[in-house]
């Protein structure tokens, strides 16, 4: 399946998705912004990024699932901060979350790049709160970095199957 649509030049184009989870918002923003920045700095336009929110990180998998069902993207980048706490155990959220994009990724064959956290032990008092801001700043540009090298492997490997000679049936069952 070929994800890369070519604009009016010729040149394939390539959109990238960024969903995140609402919660801890101000904490999941510096992942946004950090995969931004070095996603401009490996050569992407910001016009070529399409950013979602999504209530919580639960709901992450459906929204990627919808967006690489569109054909439009290249890859999609899902953030959020799975903390202990709520009504549910994060283990199961952040569980679910992973091996809902995974899934997604083998069904779309659209690579899913995934900036979701849990962290073992989370508390909303500033030390924490500074920390993880830091720690998503890095992520972010781990996630970009990520992004790029899949999308332009993914490329390559379309180039190479556009350029094989078919090969007689009888080879191909081989």
């Amino acid at each position: 399946m070929n994800h890369l649509r070519s604009n009016t030049s010729g040149l394939p184009e390539t959109r990238i998705a960024f969903v995140q989870a609402s919660w801890h918002k101000e904490i999941v923003d510096q992942c946004r912004e950090a995969f931004t920045e070095e996603m401009m700095r490996g050569g992407y336009a910001q016009s070529s990024l399409d950013f979602f929110v999504v209530a919580g990180a639960f709901e992450i998998p459906l929204q990627a699932k919808l967006l690489a069902k569109t054909g439009r993207y290249s890859a999609v980048v899902a953030a959020g901060l799975v903390v202990d706490g709520g009504i549910y155990r994060h283990e199961f959220v952040a569980q679910s979350v992973i091996g809902g994009l995974m899934q997604v990724q083998l069904e779309t064959e659209v690579p899913m790049i995934s900036a979701v956290l849990t962290p073992h032990h989370f508390h909303s008092h500033d030390e924490h709160q500074q920390y993880f801001s830091r720690h998503f700043l890095l992520k972010g540009t781990e996630a970009a970095q990520a992004c790029i090298s899949t999308v332009a492997a993914l490329r390559r490997l379309a180039q190479f199957d556009a350029e094989a000679e078919p090969r007689p049936a009888a080879l191909a069952c081989a």
